[in-house]
Parts: structure tokens; C-alpha cells; sequence
């Protein structure tokens, strides 16, 4: 057993612990139970597991549920002003890097648009749709 730092893609640091079986040569069943040439081996992130664990049980709360629903009724009114008033019928650049950032560019657009609105007729603590119940 030993234990490691591992770095993701998005700068996300884990703490991993690597499990390795005694000696698998010879062993029968090996063929069926791992490829590797070597011993087999295990790699947990033990706080991983816990926040996905802590995200599972909030999800399925009552609350997360509402949150769920509501957040797809939102979500598609969205993409629906993008493409209408806004005209968004293809993207203008190319790449993997230059599409998020136009896409980002129209949501913050969208949202000084939203937030001038509700300032304008005061409704900053006001949600457009209410919570729904299960």
C-alpha cells in the first residue's frame, strides 16, 4: 500500500492510495481477473468517494430535486434567447478553446442583460418561476 498526490486536468489535487495484490503469478484465475503482467492494482481517492457521497445524498434530498427541475425549465428558456434574440445560429470562431470562450462571452452578455432588467423593475429577490413540489 502506498499513497500519492494526483493533479487533474482542472488543478484538482487528490490524495490516492494505491492497493497491490501479494503475488498473482501462478495464480489460475489470473487470466480471468486482470491483463496486467504484473501484480494487479487498486487506486482509491478515499475524500473522492466522500464529497461524491456528500453530492449523491444533497441531490436526492427534496430540495436538490426542486433545484433539478427548476434548473431544466430554466435552462432551455436560455438557449432558446441565445438562438432567437440574440441570433445565435452557429458560432463565429473555431476550436476547442475559442468556442467556450464566445459561449462564455454571450452568458455574461445574458446575464448583465437579466440583472439590468431586474434592477430596472425591482425584482432582485424574486425568482421567475416558483419552486415546484414533487
Amino acid at each position: 500500500m502506498r499513497s500519492y498526490t494526483r493533479t487533474s486536468q482542472t488543478d484538482y489535487q487528490s490524495q490516492v492510495t494505491t492497493y497491490e495484490s501479494q503475488d498473482c503469478i501462478g495464480c489460475p484465475l489470473k487470466e480471468k481477473c486482470t491483463k496486467v503482467k504484473e501484480n494487479s492494482q487498486l487506486h482509491i481517492a478515499k475524500t473522492f468517494l466522500a464529497h461524491q457521497e456528500t453530492v449523491q445524498e444533497n441531490i436526492l434530498t427534496e430540495t436538490g430535486t426542486l433545484y433539478r427541475m427548476n434548473h431544466s425549465i430554466l435552462v432551455e428558456g436560455i438557449f432558446g434567447v441565445l438562438k432567437e434574440d440574440y441570433h445565435l445560429k452557429k458560432f463565429h470562431t473555431r476550436g476547442t478553446s475559442n468556442v467556450p470562450n464566445e459561449l462564455l462571452i454571450l452568458a455574461f452578455g445574458y446575464n448583465l442583460n437579466k440583472i439590468h432588467t431586474k434592477i430596472q423593475v425591482d425584482r432582485l429577490n424574486l425568482y421567475y418561476h416558483p419552486l415546484k413540489t414533487v
